[in-house]
């Protein structure tokens, strides 16, 4: 009777979901209200509940029952007593290509993300939707000077893991680290392709790189100007404007050697307070802050947090908020929730969010924009809006592919005004 109530209770729990909260949140609430389940029926239940949100959009006529028990079909690759007791063929053919399983079950992939023609160009449809049934790798940034000490305890703690390059490991995304590591001292939380989006930073035809190595701090402390990015002063002026919980600010911080002087913004003040917190592990002492609504149009000034005679900004971030959609193969109640509607109202979000900050941009200055959305609408057409309201120059524009890799997928472009 064990997988009968495992059923029934998922088809509770989706029922009562209404999408207002992000899922692992509205599980995490239900269980520490109903503390009959023990450890193992929590991770079941909660199985079973995102196999069918994997599922999106598609066979919309059957019963929840039939489209959880389809979803741990498509998603899982070995058999398991869930399935042998609910479905025993289904189970003894776990092991079949997903597309002769989707098949088999009737899934048709067009339902499941009904939005094809708003997608990016370059997502390959097919294998992008077929990310949805697999949960990504859990990705760690290793900083500067902490690789070997990184490794060793990995090693030592037998954590199964791979070096995608000199400072990023993929994990499996049920591994517990906080006991292995300092969470952002030794190493970052963060995925494979949003490590990627300052990259632009570290490439030495940007001249960026080679000059923030090569400041000298003469006598009187004043850093001394250098001709390879004419009319900048070092350190690095960077408003970081959509700041959140600050992993931006923390990639620029070592790409640039910490020779920065950081401003973040975010409209959360709650978010603002657990940022201070991260800075303070990561040993970043130095920045201001303030809460501003960017989208609102009203917001402190940010050149009122500049030392006097700076002309703007020398670098600004802006990770906009967006759909996500990137992101939805860890997240996949939003796929299922998602209206399309909403797409343009994140677009129209965008167009303030860009028009309140790139005035505080300085001449010979970086705007560098990121979302974590596959939609046209949030990138390139964004990138469009930007070059004929703005007139800044396009240097780079990237789509960075996370469902090959067990990643997430995040969109970058670079400007500089002229």
């Amino acid at each position: 009777m064990r997988y009968h109530s495992y059923l029934n209770t998922a088809k509770k729990i989706i029922g009562s979901c209404k999408g207002d909260l992000p899922f692992a949140v509205f599980i995490k609430k239900y269980f520490a209200a109903n503390k009959k389940y023990g450890g193992r029926d929590r991770k079941q239940i909660s199985a079973l509940c995102y196999n069918f949100y994997r599922l999106g959009k598609a066979m919309p006529h059957a019963t929840v029952e039939e489209k959880i028990i389809a979803g741990t079909f498509l998603c899982e690759q070995s058999a398991n007593e869930f399935l042998a007791f609910h479905k025993p063929g289904w189970n003894e053919i776990i092991t079949k290509p997903l597309e002769e399983k989707k098949v088999l079950a009737g899934f048709k992939i067009e339902e499941q993300f009904p939005l094809a023609d708003e997608l990016s160009a370059g997502i390959d449809f097919e294998s992008f939707c077929n990310s949805f049934f697999t949960q990504p790798d859990l990705f760690l940034r290793i900083r500067q000077g902490n690789k070997d000490g990184v490794i060793k305890k990995l090693q030592d703690a037998g954590v199964a893991f791979e070096l995608y390059n000199d400072d990023c490991i993929a994990l499996p995304n049920s591994t517990k680290i906080d006991n292995i590591f300092e969470i952002d001292k030794e190493v970052v939380v963060q995925d494979l392709n949003s490590q990627q989006v300052l990259n632009f930073l570290k490439d030495p035809a940007s001249g960026i790189q080679q000059s923030v190595s090569s400041i000298e701090y003469p006598v009187s402390g004043i850093p001394v100007r250098t001709a390879v990015q004419p009319g900048w002063q070092y350190p690095v002026s960077v408003w970081d404007c959509c700041a959140a919980s600050g992993g931006k600010s923390l990639l620029a911080y070592d790409i640039l050697n910490g020779k920065i002087e950081l401003t973040v913004s975010d409209i959360r003040e709650n978010i603002l307070q657990n940022l201070k917190k991260r800075f303070a592990i990561a040993g970043i002492k130095n920045y201001t802050s303030f809460i501003a609504d960017l989208s609102a149009g009203l917001c402190p000034l940010p050149i009122a947090h500049l030392p006097a005679g700076r002309q703007g900004c020398q670098l600004i971030i802006c990770d906009a908020p967006c759909t996500g959609s990137g992101t939805w193969s860890r997240t996949p109640e939003q796929l299922y929730f998602f209206k399309e509607k909403t797409i343009n109202e994140y677009a129209g979000m965008q167009q303030k969010i860009v028009s309140r900050v790139i005035p505080f941009l300085q001449p010979g200055g970086i705007f560098i924009y990121i979302t974590c959305s596959v939609f046209k609408k949030e990138n390139e057409d964004m990138v469009n809006y930007i070059k004929e309201k703005f007139h800044l120059q396009l240097l780079q524009m990237e789509l960075l592919k996370g469902y090959s890799v067990k990643a997430d997928s995040m969109f970058t472009a670079v400007f500089i005004k002229q």
